[in-house]
């Protein structure tokens, strides 16, 4: 008896719906991109890359650790994880049993400001969004120690204050929660009554997913104007999906793109360098040609929501200014070092906005429009 084919577009209305009921989320286009994401985890092996879907506030009291909570009974074998270690996780995703759909909550306690480093965490997040993705560990005693690749591809949700290191977040869709307004009303979560709803909502995506495999697998869906490189890794396979679940849901989950991809960029300075070279270019070295290294200092320390006033509690100084410059090169791929500078009476170390000017093309954002309106045609005025 063959079965019936389940109408995807309907299933992932009725996804989207049981969010609504229990998370308040900041824009249409994250309750979009949500459902999505649910639907691809019980399709990995069809797919390149799996997006990491990140739940992040500046505060808490947000909803984040309820996103997780729905998401948990929407996903094949959801594993729950709170300052998990690398070790424990590769381990779980390569044991054979299937791929857990990792959930991270209180990811800030791995990468916040006072969490240090934890390489091999971000190393096995940052690998396991390929397919081919692997975490090479030794194995054995002593000298009979071998090297061993454990698969690391694996669909992974996380929820934090604060942001992540930016290799995760080029990674990530990511979803700006906020606490709730006075009149926003959620219902309340109660797991006894409500994971099974969710449970019996997850049993029919995975049936469904089983129907639409051989139409994901394979997919090129067509990217939205403007959506490329990464961004374009993170949003295939959600878009493949909604291809495959058709309706309304392609050209919601291209909209939903566009918007959370602007969101990305506009949250995203780029690393301290990058944020410098443009602070340079907008800020600083406006029509000028070249400026001494402390009027530089002075203009740079002196900028407002700027981070160079307060660096780790000193401010920027001319070693940091030559280190952090150096690092970028010249139009002629020499580094960006101080050169003299003639003033009146003396001459100064500073640097030359041509030699700034490749780094500027290569790694800014374009610069802003000028506010000022153009200059009204005056060559034919009477």
């Amino acid at each position: 008896m063959t079965p019936t084919t389940l109408d995807g577009a309907a299933l992932l209305d009725e996804v989207e719906a049981f969010h609504r009921r229990f998370n308040v989320f900041p824009t249409e286009a994250a309750f979009v991109a949500v459902a999505l994401w649910d639907a691809h985890a019980h399709l990995l092996d069809c797919f390149d890359s799996t997006p990491r879907i990140a739940f992040l506030s500046p505060e808490p009291g947000s909803g984040k650790t309820r996103a997780l909570e729905i998401v948990e009974t929407l996903v094949p074998q959801p594993m729950t994880a709170v300052n998990a270690s690398a070790a424990a996780l590769f381990r779980s995703v390569s044991a054979g049993t299937g791929k857990p759909t990792i959930l991270f909550d209180e990811i800030d306690t791995v990468f916040g400001p006072k969490a240090g480093d934890n390489e091999e965490l971000r190393g096995f997040l940052n690998a396991g969004h390929r397919r081919t993705g692997v975490t090479y560990r030794c194995i054995g005693d002593g000298g009979n120690q071998t090297v061993q690749a454990f698969p690391s591809y694996c669909a992974v949700a996380v929820a934090g204050l604060g942001s992540l290191p930016d290799t995760i977040l080029s990674r990530s869709v990511v979803i700006r929660m906020r606490r709730r307004a006075r009149n926003e009303r959620v219902e309340p979560f109660r797991a006894r009554i409500h994971e099974a709803e969710g449970h019996a909502l997850r049993d029919r995506l995975a049936t469904w997913a089983e129907q639409a495999r051989d139409q994901v697998t394979g997919a090129w869906p067509e990217m939205p104007d403007g959506v490329t490189d990464r961004p374009a890794d993170v949003w295939e396979p959600l878009l493949a999906v909604a291809d495959a679940i058709g309706g309304h849901w392609p050209q919601r989950a291209r909209e939903a793109c566009v918007t959370l991809v602007k969101a990305s960029k506009a949250n995203d300075k780029g690393s301290l360098g990058v944020r410098l070279l443009t602070d340079l270019r907008d800020h600083v070295m406006v029509g000028i040609d070249r400026l001494p290294t402390v009027a530089i200092l002075d203009r740079l320390n002196a900028l407002d929501d700027a981070p160079w006033a307060d660096l780790n509690g000193k401010p920027l100084d001319n070693r940091r200014l030559s280190r952090m410059l150096a690092e970028y090169m010249t139009a002629d791929n020499e580094p960006i070092t101080s050169r003299n500078i003639k003033t009146a009476g003396s001459v100064l170390k500073g640097y030359y906005a041509s030699d700034l000017h490749d780094a500027w093309q290569r790694y800014c954002p374009p610069p802003p429009e000028s506010p000022l309106l153009p200059l009204p045609d005056t060559e034919n005025a009477a």
